[in-house]
């Protein structure tokens, strides 16, 4: 243990963050989609977005969607 750097959480995060980062941007944009849709969407803003999901989930039983896999 002696003469062994200890890293913190902080650097260990931005590591994975480098080393996975289609699943970090992935992660990333769910968090800021969540923190919209219960903090700031008015009802215009719901009702886009209920139909935008609807359009993506066909997308995804046809498997035509993109980015399906992350």
């Amino acid at each position: 243990m002696a003469g062994e750097k200890k890293t913190t959480s902080t650097e260990r995060n931005k590591r994975w963050q480098e080393k996975n980062p289609e699943r970090s941007k992935y992660l990333r944009r769910r968090t800021d989609a969540r923190g919209f849709i219960k903090n700031w969407a008015k009802e215009a803003d719901l009702i886009e977005l209920e139909n935008l999901m609807t359009i993506r989930r066909k997308q995804l039983v046809d498997g035509t969607a993109e980015n399906a896999d992350v």
